[in-house]
């Protein structure tokens, strides 16, 4: 049986209103339930690409489809926060509550769901991500760990079918990034990881996707593409001790 594609993008491109050009003429699909790596240097477009694929910014493309929507139309764009997730960098800029539970009730009350389902939809995503019992607590208060799991209840309690991840194992001490690792390996969903811990990568994705200056430059098994220690050297990334020779 075929597995049915959930991101396809052609031609897609993004100018920003300065001029700038972040992204050029992408092509790639992503199947369902696959762990996507994304890497690339400083610049390469890769929170560019999320908020394209998020629809926060509207790209150009011959095709884009998300979950079988549009993110360029407005009517689909509406529709994508309740089947595609994306945690942010800096979990600071997620979490903006007095507590974790209105932080992470936030999405569901504003799809219109009812206060039992909302509850429900609060209890199972903090339980998932480890934080049973956290609903009182003051996201000022949690670790950086903490936050980054308080991030993705956040996300988790919309039930998406896609997971936008950027960088999420920035900012966390050698524990939280392994929690992290083991905790993103239990979700069946779609997930697209950038970060510039090749290593996560290595331990958290199937295939590999390379950006530099906007540009697609390589794709395929992440052991092969991140073994390739010219084409690492090349696009300013290093080949992890792992799979050093």
């Amino acid at each position: 049986m075929n597995t049915p594609t959930v991101i396809e993008a052609l031609g897609l491109s993004f100018i920003y209103p300065d001029g700038k050009r972040a992204l050029e003429a992408l092509r790639f699909q992503v199947k369902a339930g696959e762990s996507v790596g994304l890497v690339g240097p400083n610049g390469a477009g890769k929170t560019t690409l999320f908020l394209c694929l998020a629809g926060v910014l509207t790209a150009q493309a011959e095709t884009l489809r998300v979950v079988g929507l549009d993110p360029r139309q407005h009517a689909d764009r509406r529709r994508l926060p309740a089947r595609v997730g994306i945690v942010f960098q800096n979990s600071d800029d997620q979490l903006f509550s007095t507590t974790v539970g209105d932080d992470v009730a936030f999405g569901p009350l504003n799809l219109g769901l009812g206060a039992d389902e909302v509850r429900k939809r609060t209890t199972e995503a903090l339980e998932r991500v480890g934080l049973a019992g956290f609903e009182g607590r003051m996201p000022f208060h949690l670790s950086g760990g903490e936050k980054r799991r308080a991030a993705l209840a956040g996300v988790l309690a919309m039930k998406p079918e896609v997971l936008l991840l950027d960088e999420p194992s920035m900012f966390l001490d050698p524990r939280g990034r392994r929690e992290l690792i083991q905790l993103l390996g239990e979700f069946p969903l779609t997930k697209i990881i950038a970060s510039h811990d090749l290593d996560m990568i290595l331990d958290s994705c199937q295939r590999v996707v390379v950006l530099d200056q906007g540009r697609l430059v390589a794709e395929g098994a992440t052991p092969a593409i991140l073994g390739d220690a010219g084409l690492m050297s090349a696009h300013g990334l290093e080949v992890p001790y792992r799979l050093r020779g």
